[in-house]
């Protein structure tokens, strides 16, 4: 069998992490101003403590059955009888069970509460992290985080209220029982036994938990493959890499099963070890009360009430093991979690930041600088101007740092220098919801969400009425192919909309742009991945979009940023040329140049 990977270089460390998740999840159940949960956990606690009162008596009253029957036993014992006491034996019995579900369905409604909000939290922060961060990210690795995560906080909850608290009270009152009932030597015992076993469970349960942060990883991997795979169906299909991709499937689950198969191994080596200590610990018990009733210091409903606590102990400290393991590997999968929510947001809000006021939509940059790796910088002292209601488009070669520049003004990223401005208003002094509600975009490859196309087109404005999408889809000349449709706005687009043809995503995404409404549009390269012909189609509508609004266009195509007010040549991160487009190829720069390239590809073809 093949070595596991290595998981962690101080394994101290993932104790330290547990410990903090504790720390993070232990506020869920004790809010600030929520009155109504405090009740239910003291409630809830109350509750418990009565279960455990009646559990521990319960065995005495089976030892009064049996004393009973036996003819031994004390006055109120016999008064009672032996069938009272078997019948007051199982109501006592039926409580405890009784009270514990009463617990759980008081306290119930606390853990679905921290759950809700946890996974809120965990979606909304995920939300806030940069671009740079979704952009190295692993979507199947990152949904099975959150998935394993927010289902472990129920758990976490309810076993750190409901179960290391109560077991020790419970065990306590069994020892008392013991001691005051008979003598030392069978708390000595029992004592021994509770520590021999804690031990033993906790130090076999650090280890399996080890083995249980690789299948987390190994799950995850594999995960994160077969969702890659999946989303990119038709590549896979293009180079009939099928087999290749089950492999390559197959070869992360094989790492997952190598842990699996471990950890089974583990958990029977210590399910055999904790059967052998209780067991141990039992036939010791047993064969001193056994020696006792033969001597006449015990009775025979003494030897079944031991019988019955030494069982009763073995119940809880097999719960024990158990809810040991469980917590360990719900703070395992937690700590994933909270790791994930303690990444930063590269993008901060300032505090007191005020809303965006645009008054016109000029955009200016003003030196600005940035690079996505300060050793390789993109934008070198860029000065552009884009005054309120014109239209600038933006071109150059590849990598010259021309859709960078809409990144920054999203504010998907910051300028390492300089400044960026809209109407004055520097974007990393405002609030970033006002700024994201004044720009609308239009990508060069819309992609859509796996709903209906009415859902997509109404996903530009919030609580849009059918009119208002209806009106945004026959300003960009797709409301009479929806309706051709046999579902019309109710078909369903597909993953990433790959039901429907390129133009006819573009005219969903400027359908949805135009539902916005924005006074700023930003089109990076938003017609060049289709062909000619519709490209020119949609050329049409997107100038009438622009109508009235400020606009910046990125483009790779240069005809058709022709009719510009004004374009802005960007090369290496430096503006090499600006001007209209007949000045432009007057000068016979490096627009001319890039102008005739592109007019004799087109010819070529």
């Amino acid at each position: 069998m093949r070595r596991l990977p290595k998981t962690d270089a101080n394994f101290d460390s993932d104790r330290a992490s547990g410990w903090r998740t504790v720390r993070r999840v232990a506020p869920y159940l004790w809010p600030e101003g929520e009155g109504w949960v405090k009740r239910r956990v003291v409630l809830a606690l109350a509750v418990l403590v009565v279960a455990k009162l009646v559990a521990v008596g319960t065995p005495v009253l089976y030892k009064g059955a049996v004393d009973s029957l036996a003819g031994e036993g004390e006055g109120w014992l016999i008064a009672i009888g032996a069938v009272g006491l078997t019948l007051a034996y199982g109501l006592a019995r039926l409580m405890n069970v009784g009270f514990q579900q009463l617990r759980d369905v008081i306290f119930t409604r606390v853990g679905q509460r921290a759950l809700r909000q946890l996974a809120l939290e965990t979606f909304t922060h995920i939300h806030r992290l940069s671009m740079r961060y979704h952009l190295t990210r692993k979507t199947g690795g990152l949904s099975r985080i959150i998935e394993r995560g927010v289902k472990g906080v129920e758990f976490l909850l309810r076993f750190l209220l409901f179960s290391i608290g109560p077991l020790l009270l419970e065990l306590l009152m069994i020892g008392v029982v013991l001691f005051f009932l008979f003598d030392i030597w069978y708390l000595v015992v029992v004592f021994g036994v509770i520590v021999l076993y804690v031990w033993f469970t906790f130090a076999v349960t650090e280890w399996r938990v080890r083995i249980r942060k690789v299948m987390n990883e190994q799950d995850t991997d594999a995960n994160q493959k077969a969702i890659d795979s999946l989303l990119n169906f038709e590549t896979v299909k293009y180079f009939g890499a099928e087999a290749r991709e089950a492999r390559r499937y197959d070869a992360a689950m094989g790492q997952y099963v190598e842990a699996a198969v471990k950890t089974s191994y583990s958990l029977a080596f210590l399910n055999f070890g904790q059967s052998l200590i209780i067991t141990g610990g039992l036939v010791a018990v047993m064969v001193m009360a056994a020696v006792g009733v033969q001597n006449g210091a015990l009775t025979v409903g003494d030897f079944v009430m031991v019988n019955a606590y030494m069982i009763q102990i073995t119940m809880p400290l097999n719960f024990l093991g158990t809810v040991y393991r469980e917590i360990r590997q719900a703070l395992i999968d937690m700590g994933d979690m909270f790791h994930l929510l303690e990444q930063p947001p590269e993008v901060r809000e300032k505090p007191g930041a005020k809303p965006l006021e645009v008054r016109g939509g000029a955009v200016r940059l003003e030196g600005v600088e940035f690079g996505y790796d300060p050793e390789r910088p993109i934008l070198k002292g860029i000065d552009l101007e884009v005054p309120a209601g014109q239209t600038v488009a933006i071109v150059g070669s590849s990598g010259s740092g021309k859709s960078t520049i809409g990144r920054l003004l999203f504010r998907f990223y910051d300028v390492t220098a300089g400044r960026l401005t809209i109407d004055g208003q520097d974007v990393r002094d405002v609030g970033q919801d006002s700024l994201h509600a004044q720009i609308g975009v239009v990508p060069q490859d819309t992609v859509l969400f796996n709903d209906t196309i009415y859902y997509n087109i109404a996903y530009g404005k919030d609580h849009a009425t059918r009119e208002e999408v209806e009106a945004a889809a026959k300003a960009a000349s797709i409301h009479d192919f929806i309706t051709s449709l046999p579902d019309g706005y109710e078909t369903q687009v597909g993953e990433r909309g790959l039901k429907l043809s390129g133009g006819e995503k573009q005219r969903v995404g400027i359908a949805r742009t135009l539902l916005k409404n924005p006074p700023i549009l930003l089109l990076d390269e938003a017609t060049s991945a289709l062909d000619t012909d519709t490209e020119r189609e949609i050329q049409a509508e997107l100038r009438a979009m622009a109508r009235g609004r400020t606009v910046i266009t990125i483009a790779h195509r240069l005809s058709t940023v022709a009719d510009a007010d004004r374009i802005v040549v960007l090369e290496a991160g430096e503006v090499v040329e600006e001007g209209s487009h007949e000045a432009l190829l007057a000068r016979n720069g490096r627009y001319a140049q890039l102008w005739d390239r592109q007019a004799a590809e087109e010819e070529a073809a």
